[in-house]
């Protein structure tokens, strides 16, 4: 049996992770716009202790032992032709290549804020983007979150812990932040806050600027669609959640009405069986919960069942969002069961045990120094 040729367009979390599973089972070309894995995870972490977030977080490909087989290609996707079974790629030096593909995967992510962002970029444009929201921050004496998602509630609780004497406001639209995840999650994460000193302002819904795309950390007076008088600080984090799907490379017929990838419960699209999706871009469910629930994993196994001729799996999506919240902390990192019940790793194990071995070893199924 011929091997079949895989394009897997974004090597975000979930592209990568598709990438390793199909390394020994298909010829595999891995294009993104960044030259190295750049996590969209932690937010909290990224802004308050860059140099420990980078370390996990931004990994070379060449640093993946599954992707030596692979072909990662620098680019910005610009097309897609169904019918000839290629995508169209601009490289960094201006020119535009045809990359053919027997089956295309789908994993080109949202853009969300400043830190999801879709552009290309070098190795020294990441770097200087991540130091230069850390820098920001670490100056203002008072900072406001703006937003009620885990990214808002990790970034408040991390910059109060990295900086007890900077004001952390953390405002949010409803009664309570993380409406996603279970009622324990938050009544657990309300003790964390509280202690590390963040304000909370439940009620408050912000007033977002005409053409703001919420992708810059500003200074400007917050307004409040709620009635509150508006709020000023030194620097304003807004973390609202306004993801725009990475799909304007896309035929329009392939996608829902918000702008994501539509897709069976196989993850293939539909009357495209040559053609999955998968992680935030994929319209697999009301959270799009691919990206965290290991749907990479089985969009590998599909390929491979597809091209066995055997039947493929389902994904079936959980009722809530789990996982880490607020990323590792001094005593250990928590990640909340979709129950809302928290476990604790402890810190000693998580630069010992979770990173070398469950992440690097089980996970990326092994990584060089």
């Amino acid at each position: 049996m011929s091997r079949p040729r895989v394009v897997v367009a974004g090597l975000g979390d979930s592209g990568l992770l598709t990438a390793i599973h199909l390394g020994r089972h298909a010829d595999v070309v891995g294009i993104s716009t960044k030259p190295a894995l750049v996590s969209g995870q932690e937010l909290g972490m990224r802004l308050a202790r860059p140099d420990d977030w980078a370390r996990d977080y931004v990994v070379t490909f060449d640093r993946f032992r599954q992707l030596d087989r692979a072909r990662t290609v620098h680019g910005t996707l610009t097309g897609l032709d169904l019918g000839g079974r290629s995508v169209d790629v601009e490289t960094p030096d201006g020119t535009t290549r045809s990359e053919p593909y027997d089956v295309l995967v789908i994993s080109t992510g949202v853009s969300n804020g400043f830190w999801r962002r879709p552009e290309l970029q070098s190795h020294a444009e990441v770097s200087d983007g991540v130091r230069a929201a850390h820098e920001r921050l670490a100056e203002a004496r008072s900072v406001i979150v703006v937003g009620g998602g885990a990214a808002a509630v990790s970034s408040a609780l991390n910059l109060a812990l990295a900086r007890p004497g900077t004001r952390v406001e953390l405002c949010y639209p409803g009664e309570r932040p993380l409406p996603q995840h279970h009622g324990r999650v938050w009544s657990h994460v309300r003790r964390r806050l509280d202690a590390a000193g963040v304000e909370l302002r439940p009620g408050r819904r912000a007033v977002v600027p005409d053409g703001f795309a919420c992708d810059a950390i500003t200074d400007a007076p917050v307004a409040w669609s709620t009635g509150q008088p508006p709020s000023s600080a030194d620097a304003v984090l807004w973390a609202i959640g306004r993801v725009r799907p990475n799909t304007g490379w896309l035929p329009p017929s392939l996608l829902d009405e918000h702008g994501f990838v539509r897709v069976t419960p196989t993850l293939q699209v539909p009357d495209h069986d040559e053609v999955f999706a998968v992680g935030d871009v994929a319209a697999s469910d009301p959270l799009r919960s691919s990206a965290r629930n290991r749907a990479d994993k089985l969009v590998a196994a599909n390929i491979r069942a597809q091209a066995a001729g055997r039947t493929l799996s389902t994904y079936h999506a959980p009722r809530r969002r789990w996982g880490s919240v607020v990323g590792p902390q001094p005593d250990g990192l928590e990640i909340f069961a979709p129950n809302g019940r928290p476990f604790r790793i402890p810190a000693w194990s998580v630069g010992t045990v979770l990173q070398p071995w469950v992440v690097r070893r089980g996970i990326y199924r092994g990584m060089r120094s």
